[in-house]
């Protein structure tokens, strides 16, 4: 006796419908699972045998030679989330349950006692199910909470195998969730940690940081020790718009891929603030594995990437950052093939100037050698250097500035600033799929970033005397176009490209 169920599983941020198909035969008891599964998966065998008997059926070794097999048959499968149809086709097969909808589509890991187990990926896999024309999506309890916020998917939480067998019976049937959209409302709330109001001085620096959330650029800052460059990072979020609901179902697929959202934050909010420790590996930066999986730079989409110690990561780290700094994606090859995740974040990197970290101190002397300035200063490349908007240096304070009780401006006021750009740039870039200035392309710096005579000019001169790449002459432009929608100016004045210029990085030769 055969049986088929649908289950899912997530390859890259889409969802893929699996067809389970069990068959039962007479013979010697065997349990196999085909259809190129992981470990995980072939373990499924022995979670589900002792889950059907714990939970009052007949278990798998009554009904002789059994064989699973997870159509299409050339896709790689992972995961235990295949627990749970498993154990549905093995009921069909063995006339322990007489029939499936075929609007339905069941994920699960099975306990050895029947309970079920969250798992990775079950809002990518509703989105996917639902425009494959599924209606109905049983998960387990912890999973209900994020599939429940696709609309027009019907979301049935299983809390255990004897449970859903008596729904699917008729006999006890499970309440749907209802359908509860607070989460649209939870976007405009903000809690933060940090407060621009609290760091002294640095108005030049908080200037700078206002342009890079504004337009999405990415920003060096480099100072001593103790001149507040972490604050200054870590209060960014504070000053960052509230994501749109297509930004936070983009990034809630992310994390839901990666296995960190919870019953307690099933969808994500507030824009990610990532922080790997220089020690970070290239895989757990750029993501990977045998099936590759989002890694920080991913994790950090519509949101920060805050790399503290820039050149202490070490040199292969920081290449790697090349790709997805010029294009906002990151493609992960393996033999299986492609996969490619967004990660259009923004870059804040943080460094000393040298070693020690006094070369541009004026109160202290630097103890180290021109050759360790050098050498540590060529850790960050040309082309990385290229790719980064804004280079600021963040000097140390004096006493007379630390020690003021006058507050600085709130990043409340700060944020109602640059949401003010953003929507500008919402509207100037409707329909072209991209959000802030820094995405700009070449066709679109044609059309949005015209400039005069005189500007052409300025530009020139910075070209010439700077030994700027075309690369720095766009980005100075999209940085330019950015301040002059701080200033709500229609074109690119001579000041804005002038105050663009001062920020920009200088080759050296």
């Amino acid at each position: 006796m055969s049986s088929k169920t649908y289950s899912a599983s997530t390859f890259g941020m889409e969802g893929r419908i699996i067809e389970v198909e069990v068959d039962t035969s007479p013979g010697q008891h065997q349990f196999n699972i085909v259809g190129l599964p992981d470990t995980a998966v072939k373990e499924a065998k022995d979670r589900v045998s002792s889950a059907i008997k714990n939970s009052g059926f007949r278990p798998p070794h009554f009904f002789g030679r059994i064989t699973v097999n997870l159509a299409p048959a050339d896709l790689k499968k992972e995961g235990p989330s295949f627990d749970l149809p498993i154990a549905l086709g093995i009921l069909l097969a063995s006339h322990q349950l007489k029939s499936l909808s075929d609007n339905a589509v069941f994920i699960g890991e099975c306990a050895l006692d029947g309970q079920l187990r969250s798992v990775k990926g079950s809002l990518p896999i509703g989105l996917s199910i639902k425009e494959k024309g599924f209606n109905n999506f049983y998960v387990p309890t912890d999973n209900a909470q994020e599939a429940n916020i696709i609309d027009e998917l019907t979301v049935y939480p299983v809390t255990t195998l004897a449970k859903l067998v008596e729904h699917l019976k008729g006999t006890s049937p499970i309440q749907p969730m209802r359908k509860d959209n607070t989460y649209l409302k939870q976007l405009a709330q903000a809690d933060f940690s940090h407060d621009f109001a609290y760091i002294k001085g640095q108005e030049h620096v908080k200037r700078a940081l206002e342009i890079a959330v504004a337009g999405g650029h990415n920003i060096l800052l480099s100072g001593p020790p103790g001149s507040g460059k972490t604050m200054l990072a870590r209060s960014i979020p504070s000053i960052m718009p509230s994501m749109t609901v297509e930004e936070a179902f983009e990034v809630t697929k992310l994390y839901s891929v990666a296995g960190l959202t919870s019953v307690e934050k099933p969808f994500t909010y507030q824009r990610p603030f990532r922080s790997p420790h220089h020690s970070a590996s290239a895989a757990s930066l750029v993501g990977g594995g045998s099936f590759p999986k989002p890694g920080e730079i991913s994790l950090a989409n519509r949101g920060v990437l805050f790399l503290d110690e820039f050149p202490e990561f070490s040199r292969e780290v920081i290449e790697n950052l090349r790709q997805p700094l010029e294009d906002g994606t990151v493609s992960i090859s393996r033999v299986q093939g492609s996969i490619t995740y967004p990660a259009q974040f923004i870059l804040i990197a943080a460094m000393n100037p040298c070693p020690c970290g006094n070369a541009t101190d004026p109160d202290k002397t630097c103890t180290c050698t021109p050759h360790q300035i050098n050498r540590y200063r060529k850790k960050l490349s040309g082309p990385i250097m290229d790719r980064i908007d804004l280079h600021i240096e963040v000097p140390r304070l004096k006493f007379t500035k630390l020690s003021s009780d006058k507050l600085g401006e709130k990043s409340s006021s700060i944020r109602e600033r640059i949401t003010a750009v953003r929507e500008i740039q919402s509207k100037r870039f409707d329909k072209l799929d991209i959000f802030t200035n820094a995405e700009m392309d070449t066709k679109h710096i044609r059309k949005f970033c015209v400039i005069g005579e005189e500007e052409k000019k300025l530009l020139q001169a910075a070209i010439d005397q700077m030994y700027l790449s075309p690369r720095a002459y766009h980005r100075l432009l999209k940085v330019a176009r950015t301040i002059a929608d701080l200033a709500h100016e229609k074109t690119i004045s001579a000041p804005r490209i002038a105050e663009a210029i001062q920020y920009r990085f200088r080759e050296e030769v």
